[in-house]
């Protein structure tokens, strides 16, 4: 019987110092390369004391198979690739750690990459998914992204693409989105019953179909409430510049509006740093209510009445979708998750 201790008594220095490889493996233990793969398989032609000697010595000398040299002969992959605008982001951060926490569970890796909210790293980014030969991509496009053909392109070699948040306008593809329209009808709803009427809001980059879709429900549900409602409308494409555009409606008494809606945290960040600079107090001077992650609204005081779109159930619910489309089902879906209304003090 080979113990490990006896093991360890065969092997010289020189052995221990090199690379953990099948071949280092055979040529310790005076056997093929072939019997040292199928013993580390539990390959049932190869004896248990051959196998009981290879993972010993394997386990002594902190072998680990080469994933991408597997991947290279198979074809197959244990890597996800996830492509974010920011991984600072709570809400990206939040979706990311429910990717993760299910791809552990089911022992795939992740390749976690951001594209700094630029449509050429992001290119690059996706450049990198397929060098490594993943098993899929959950993206969530930049603000500047004009074409999908790429992702399209990748998904046709068979790596399928999730599109998650930020999605296309494309229908032919699989998008995981948060509940934009039911969010903002909660929303609307909300400032209609405060009984504000000057309402400013502040969305998103206008090319995103998120912000689209948000803007036109917003506007429908104030419209159809046959109240007189004064709705002016602006947008951003960062926090910074959510400042500044809110600024300019503060500062002026005649355009100042009574509430604001924030379609996402980072417009929220935006909007509270321009009413802190101009010293009005919420609720009392104006109203705020944002379609947030949940967790941004909460450290303000009062806290933000905001509508709840989880980026831990949107994680959740991609990865279920890839897991889906792994098993075979490759059809196209648009799928989304609930919000729900959390009552803050800034209403």
């Amino acid at each position: 019987m080979f113990a490990v201790d006896n093991l360890f008594l065969q092997i010289n220095s020189t052995t221990m110092k090199q690379k953990a490889t099948l071949k280092n493996l055979s040529k310790t233990l005076n056997i093929s390369i072939s019997t040292v793969s199928r013993a580390l398989k539990n390959h049932p032609d190869i004896s248990d004391e051959t196998k009981k000697k290879v993972k010993e010595l394997a386990a002594l000398m902190d072998y680990e198979p080469n994933t991408y040299a597997i991947n290279l002969r198979t074809n197959k992959s244990n890597i996800l690739g996830v492509i974010v605008p920011e991984i600072s982001n709570f809400f990206y951060h939040s979706f990311i750690a429910a990717i993760e926490e299910e791809a552990r569970r089911l022992n795939y890796m992740l390749l976690i990459l951001q594209s700094a909210n630029n449509a050429e790293t992001e290119l690059e980014n996706l450049k990198l998914c397929r060098m490594n030969r993943v098993a899929g991509v959950f993206v969530a496009l930049t603000s500047h992204t004009k074409e999908i053909k790429p992702f399209l392109q990748l998904e046709e070699t068979g790596t399928p693409i999730i599109f998650c948040d930020k999605v296309p306008d494309f229908e032919a593809c699989n998008k995981i989105c948060s509940a934009d329209a039911e969010a903002t009808i909660i929303s609307a709803n909300a400032i209609l019953k405060s009984n504000k009427r000057k309402v400013l809001a502040v969305l998103g980059n206008i090319d995103l179909s998120i912000t689209k879709k948000r803007e036109q429900v917003f506007k429908e549900t104030l419209e159809n409430s046959n109240e007189q409602i004064n709705l002016e409308i602006t947008h951003a494409n960062s926090s910074e510049e959510a400042t500044h555009k809110t600024l300019q409606y503060l500062s002026n008494n005649m355009q100042r509006p009574e509430v604001i809606f924030c379609m996402s945290d980072e417009i929220l960040t935006g909007v509270m740093k321009a009413i802190y600079q101009t010293e009005l107090k919420v609720p009392k001077d104006i109203s705020v209510i944002a379609i947030s992650n949940g967790f941004l609204p909460t450290l303000f005081s009062p806290e933000i009445t905001h509508v709840v779109t989880s980026g831990i159930d949107l994680g959740k619910l991609a990865f279920k979708r890839m897991m889906d489309y792994q098993s075979g089902k490759t059809f196209a879906q648009e799928l989304t998750i609930r919000a729900r209304f959390v009552e803050g003090g800034s209403l």
